[in-house]
């Protein structure tokens, strides 16, 4: 398998639909997501898998203890940030 285009990473989300939503967008794009805890929803959660319908099993995703040891497994060459804040 050959790495991914983008990484995308979610800080500590919150709101399940909207995490579902990204994990579809990143099944149909190839792109690897990244989420750091603490989260504030099981992955289990109805509302989440819901949201992302049927592409857990297409999407890549990987959960990181903190920012930095996701940077680090990441190793980017480049980094966008936004923010809702």
């Amino acid at each position: 398998m050959s790495a991914p285009v983008l990484d995308v990473i979610l800080f500590q989300p919150e709101i399940p639909p909207n995490t579902g939503n990204v994990i579809r967008l990143c099944a149909n794009t190839g792109a690897r997501l990244h989420l750091i805890e603490p989260l504030g929803f099981d992955l289990s959660d109805k509302q989440l898998k819901r949201a992302g319908l049927d592409y857990h099993e297409y999407a890549s995703l990987q959960v990181h203890a903190d920012l930095p040891t996701a940077l680090a497994a990441i190793a980017p060459k480049r980094v966008f940030a936004l923010s809702t804040r």
